[in-house]
This record gives C-alpha cells, sequence and structure tokens, in this order.
C-alpha cells in the first residue's frame, strides 16, 4: 500500500517500514506549513507609498524568500527580518534578495537580537498613511526580537528568559511577561509604525493561534495586563530588578490594548497553522491505507506526563481496538513544556527537549507494547536547543536501551532524552526546516 505525494514520493509501506512511514508523515505535515505555498494568497496590493517589511522567527528566511519571490517584481520592496542562527535557507535560483537578513540566538536572547530588534524599531519610524507595512513572524520571534524595557539589561532579559523555560510555564505565560518587559513586543511595534497600513503574516506556533502569543505579538492587541505578567513572574519564584517591578505594579510598562485606534485598519493573517499541518499528515495516511485520527493541535502540559497519556490511548487500540480501530495513525499537536529537575552533586547535566522528553515518558508507560511505533518531533527541526528534532519510539526501544546500559529513569531525573536516544540511533535529525507550527507527534499502531 503506497500513496503519492509531490515533494516525497510515494509513501513507505507502514507494515514494512514504520520508521519511515512516520518521517514521511512529518515531512509532509512540515511541507505543509513551508511560506512559498502559503503566502501568495494573503498578500495585499502594493501600496501608493513605500513597502517596509519587518519581521522575526525561525521561519523568517524562508518567509522573506517566498515575498521576494511572489512580490511584483516592479513595486518597491526593503526591510529587516530577523531569524534564528543558520536558519536562512539557500536562495532560490533567479530571486534577488530585497530585503535583509540577519540572524540572532534562541531561545535565550543576545545581543544580535537586540540590535536587529532596536534596528526594525528605527525604521518603523517617520512612515505615513500611504505607506505599508507586511511583518512576517514566527514562532522564535519573541527571542530573536529582544528589546529590554527601561531599567532592564540584555543579561536580566538572558536570565529571565531561562528561568521562564526552565520552569515548566507556558507559552502563554511566558509570553505574558516577555510583552509587558519589552519595547518593542505587545502590539508595540504596531504603535511605532502608525500612521501606515500593517498586514500581519504569520505562521501558528501556539496552542489555539492566536496572534497576540505568537511571538508575543509585536502587531497586534494585548490582553494580558502588568498584573498578569506579576503574577506570573511570582508564581514562578522570578526576580526583576525592583525599578522594573515597581513599574509593573504601577501599570507604566502596560501594552496598548484591543479597541485602540492605533490598530485601526491593520489585517493578520494566519499563513500557516498546526491544524493544517496535522490534516495534511492525516490525507498522507489515510491514502496509504492506514486510518488517521487527529486527538488536538492545542495538546499543553508537562511532556512526560502527556507522553503517558499517549501512551494509554495507544495500548488501549492495541489491546481493545477502542477508541480507534487498528491499524491506525494517532496525530497530535501543540506545545508541551518540561520542567528541568535540580541536579545532584556530581550529576551530569542532562540535554534534549520537549519531544524527546515526551518520548521518554512515553517509553516507560508503553513497557514494550508491542505493534506501536511513534514519532514526536518538533517541525522547526529543533528540539529545545539541540541537533536534533525529536526521537522515535519502538516496540523495543527500552530493550535495546537497557542493552546499551541505559535506565530510562536515570535519563528522566536529569531531563537527559538526548542521551537516552542517542545510545540507541532512535534521535530524529533534520536540521532546520525553515518553518515552525511547533509538535508533531504521530503515534502509529497495527
Amino acid at each position: 500500500m503506497t500513496a503519492s505525494n509531490p515533494s516525497f514520493g510515494p509513501a513507505p509501506d507502514p507494515r514494512e517500514t514504520p520508521r519511515a512511514f512516520l518521517e514521511h508523515l512529518y515531512r509532509v505535515a512540515v511541507d505543509r506549513a513551508l511560506p512559498l505555498s502559503t503566502l501568495g494568497a494573503h498578500l495585499p496590493k502594493p501600496p501608493k507609498g513605500r513597502t517596509l517589511v519587518l519581521g522575526a522567527g525561525k521561519a523568517g528566511g524562508s518567509m522573506v524568500q517566498a515575498l521576494e519571490a511572489l512580490w511584483p517584481a516592479d513595486a518597491p520592496l526593503s526591510g529587516l527580518v530577523v531569524t534564528r542562527y543558520d536558519h536562512i535557507p539557500p536562495r532560490p535560483e533567479g530571486v534577488p534578495q530585497r530585503i535583509e537578513l540577519v540572524e540572532a540566538a534562541h531561545p535565550v536572547p543576545d545581543a544580535a537580537g537586540q540590535q536587529a530588534a532596536a534596528r526594525i524599531l528605527a525604521l518603523a519610524q517617520g512612515l505615513t498613511a500611504d505607506d505599508l507595512v507586511l511583518c512576517l513572524i514566527s514562532g522564535g520571534g519573541s527571542s530573536l526580537l529582544v528589546l529590554p524595557a527601561e531599567g532592564l539589561t540584555l543579561e536580566d532579559k538572558q536570565r529571565i528568559n531561562k528561568q521562564l523555560l526552565d520552569s515548566g510555564a507556558g507559552i502563554g505565560e511566558m509570553n505574558c511577561v516577555r510583552k509587558h518587559l519589552s519595547r518593542i513586543k505587545g502590539g508595540r511595534l504596531a504603535a511605532a509604525c502608525a500612521p501606515a497600513r500593517v498586514v500581519t503574516l504569520t505562521i501558528s506556533d501556539v496552542p489555539g493561534d492566536d496572534p497576540a502569543v505568537i511571538a508575543s505579538g509585536p502587531t497586534v492587541p494585548d490582553a494580558t495586563t502588568c498584573a498578569d505578567a506579576l503574577a506570573i513572574l511570582d508564581r514562578y519564584g522570578i526576580e526583576v530588578p525592583a525599578p522594573v517591578r515597581a513599574q509593573l505594579e504601577s501599570g507604566e510598562l502596560e501594552t496598548p490594548k484591543p479597541g485602540d485606534a492605533v490598530f485601526a485598519g491593520h489585517e493578520v493573517h494566519l499563513i500557516a497553522t498546526p491544524q493544517q499541518s496535522l490534516e495534511a499528515a492525516a490525507k498522507a495516511a489515510r491514502e496509504a491505507g492506514i486510518e488517521a485520527h487527529i486527538l488536538s493541535d492545542e495538546i499543553e502540559g508537562e511532556s512526560r506526563e502527556v507522553g503517558k497519556v499517549h501512551a494509554a490511548l495507544a495500548r488501549a487500540v492495541a489491546h481493545r481496538g477502542q477508541p480507534f480501530a487498528r491499524p491506525c495513525v494517532i496525530l497530535s499537536g501543540g506545545e508541551t513544556t518540561v520542567t528541568i529537575r535540580p541536579r545532584q552533586p556530581g550529576q551530569a547535566k542532562g540535554r534534549g527537549g520537549r519531544a524527546g522528553e515526551l518520548c521518554m515518558g512515553l517509553a516507560g508507560a508503553l513497557m514494550g507494547q508491542p505493534q506501536v511505533w511513534a514519532l514526536a518531533a518538533d517541525t522547526d527541526g529543533i528540539d529545545g536547543v539541540e541537533d536534533n528534532a525529536g526521537a522515535f519510539v519502538t516496540p523495543d526501544t527500552l530493550a535495546r536501551a537497557s542493552a546499551a546500559g541505559r535506565k530510562l529513569s536515570d535519563h528522566l531525573d536529569r531531563n537527559d532524552a538526548y542521551g537516552y536516544f542517542d545510545a540507541i540511533g532512535d534521535l530524529f535529525v533534520t536540521g532546520p526546516t525553515n518553518t515552525n507550527v511547533n509538535d508533531f507527534r504521530a503515534l502509529l499502531i497495527l
């Protein structure tokens, strides 16, 4: 049973090569989110005045190149977009560069991101009502577009960002704090562009596809408040300098809200979403003769615990044919989190991201369940800060790891998914994919 895909050829037979089949579904999902195939339908007409392109995100390079290919050759186009290091794809032949691309650090911001953000804010000055600003926004923009509020240093932002990442806070919580400690996020970039028209083209990497959460919403209204940000900082025990805390308490760092006149006439278009990618993968599975079921594109929670829930569902299907009949593929997306465990004295530091952590929870709960294979990976190709996108889980994962001297509980204790799966050759490595619609999970039950 094979199916054809215009980008990848026939799908591997899931019964003969289940891992290759799962990788095929991932590739189909990523392909659905590439900007060149989605951006054109959302482009406005060139304006009477200038067209300025600003933006940030891990998909920034591919979004810029798609725009340069699709924008009328005789219409002026200029601007600046920042993306993650090593995330600028090779330039397509025959597409001239019209927009400057720079690189910066993710997930912890650096000086290059701060310089890029300052330049982007400066470019937004002096625009007129005849001008158009195209904002290209994708996941990762929160770290790449860093411009600390008055009273904060870059070092403060780096510390706060890392503490949020390690705390297990959800993406909405992290971005609420980021917006209120920034001079460019939470609608402030849009305010700087006034009176120009702003059209935001965004790739969603967040549960619920809320543009105010994607990259901390630099061009859209922010419904969260300074009080919300303070509550989150207190909940996770994260300190900010006393003058900045006072500004949060007084509301001095409040962001532009829904209904503010600065957003009048602005447009936001979601050009790619997690659900669309999951639907593309489901279609590919069905074409290969395997029924597919999408749980949700909004699953959040502690990664290892989400892995256990997925395992329970897969075991129910394998044992009882409920709630789905075998053979089938179960798909899900969203953004899980990892709470970093304290290290014991002398204990080696763990490596890995949320996809690998989920796979450890999944493997442990599956307990070697026959006929169940899984792949969990981030659609940007980077799991946390490592060089893998995620990992595979197979019926003999635990047995092979044990033979390699790897004890699952030890790796869970120090959040070391990378070391666990690397030892058995089950890391899934893709390199940067040039898009980002967040977590992709596929469980194949035969």
